[in-house]
């Protein structure tokens, strides 16, 4: 899958509870090519308090919490307080800060592995998938991890029910991982040694599903059909294109952030610490009371559509360029894309005022349904007179 402002503060506190276990997550999005890191997990929530810039004012208002006092080092042996207490100690300091106007509470994301029980409702089975991979470009780079769960969802209520199947595998890309994405994802050649994803148990896994959901699915998905052609025969949908994210609120679109703004903070960018973050942000509502998952199962079903501006003329590059056209420099021409016939239409009139100056003008469409939008494969092509 592929955010520090300065000025006076208040002061910033950090709890971070006793590791008492460690758990390997060996297993993308848009932002497209987004840096991956290494992960870990605690056994326990950490709570991280993050402070709120203040408003000016003549005195400092007055705080509920005390200054933080100099820690004293003890022993295990030594430490009058139990694991227990601790806990609980961290926890109500947490509820304190939170309560103040200039702190934000974060606590570390656990991974859930059983949503609870199904009572006859309706579902649909959701798979989320995040990769690693050697490289940007799926034609000349290999994944080294792949990261799956796989779990259902209430249609009515939009929230996940039942068990949570997970699946991850490394796989040896048959050459030297390079440095750089080491350095990101932490996986190095002695780790992807000799393994191999499972392609049986990919492939039923994969066959049960009624929707792909990636963090940048025009990343992971051309990876993955290149390894796997069960994935070429599903519905897939884009958890960064596929919810305006910018609409919604969020001052970005990147998995870490959306997942801060819900109070969650996680060791991001291994694949499948990543998968269970994307899946809580998903399980969370958006603006009109639905949750992402049911938004992203409903936008399913949309055609999209990739519009090419061919014949546009060239003093008119800014405007397509502040619209958010890109320049694709092979075929010459400024292009977008286009989540409805809706958003189609309006486009078109657009592009016929302020790009065509009302004369006619003919330009390219691309039309992609949920099995082929985000892969490397063509949609249906046709052109249209504006």
């Amino acid at each position: 899958m592929r955010d520090g402002g300065h000025g006076q503060s208040r002061g910033l506190i950090a709890v971070a509870m006793n590791k008492t276990d460690q758990m390997s997550f060996f297993g993308f999005e848009a932002e497209p090519a987004d840096a991956k890191a290494v992960k870990s997990k605690a056994a326990k929530p950490a709570v991280t308090a993050v402070s709120q810039p203040p408003a000016a004012a003549a005195t400092p208002p007055s705080s509920p919490v005390s200054p933080p006092q100099p820690e004293t080092s003890l022993s295990p042996e030594d430490s009058p307080v139990s694991s227990d207490t601790a806990v609980h100690d961290t926890e109500a300091m947490a509820q304190l800060l939170s309560q103040h106007p200039d702190y934000r509470i974060l606590r570390r994301l656990v991974p859930q592995t059983d949503y609870g029980p199904l009572n006859g409702q309706g579902t649909q089975r959701v798979i989320v998938l995040d990769t690693e991979t050697t490289g940007l470009d799926a034609r000349n780079e290999k994944i080294i991890e792949l990261a799956m769960l796989s779990v259902l969802v209430d249609t009515a209520t939009g929230l996940p029910v039942g068990p949570v199947t997970v699946y991850e595998s490394f796989e040896d890309p048959g050459k030297p991982i390079p440095p750089q994405i080491t350095d990101i994802t932490g996986i190095d050649d002695s780790m992807v040694q000799g393994q191999r994803i499972d392609d049986a148990a990919v492939t039923v896994l994969v066959e049960q599903a009624d929707l792909i959901v990636a963090h940048n699915a025009g990343f992971d998905r051309p990876f993955v059909e290149a390894r796997l052609p069960v994935f070429a025969r599903k519905a897939w949908n884009c958890s960064f294109a596929g919810i305006n994210w910018k609409q919604e609120g969020s001052g970005s679109a990147k998995l870490e952030f959306l997942a801060s703004e819900r109070g969650w903070f996680y060791d991001a960018h291994r694949a499948q610490v990543d998968c269970h973050a994307l899946l809580q942000v998903l399980s969370s509502p958006l603006s009109d009371g639905l949750t992402g998952l049911t938004r992203l199962l409903q936008g399913a079903g949309q055609t999209r559509y990739k519009l090419r501006a061919t014949g546009a003329p060239f003093e008119a590059k800014d405007k397509l360029k502040s619209r958010g056209y890109r320049w694709d420099g092979e075929c010459r021409v400024w292009w977008c894309s286009l989540a409805s016939d809706e958003l189609l239409q309006a486009e078109c009139t657009w592009l016929r005022a302020e790009v065509y100056g009302q004369r006619k003008a003919q330009v390219q469409l691309e039309a992609m349904d949920s099995l082929v939008q985000f892969s490397s494969r063509p949609g249906m092509l046709s052109e249209q007179t504006l």
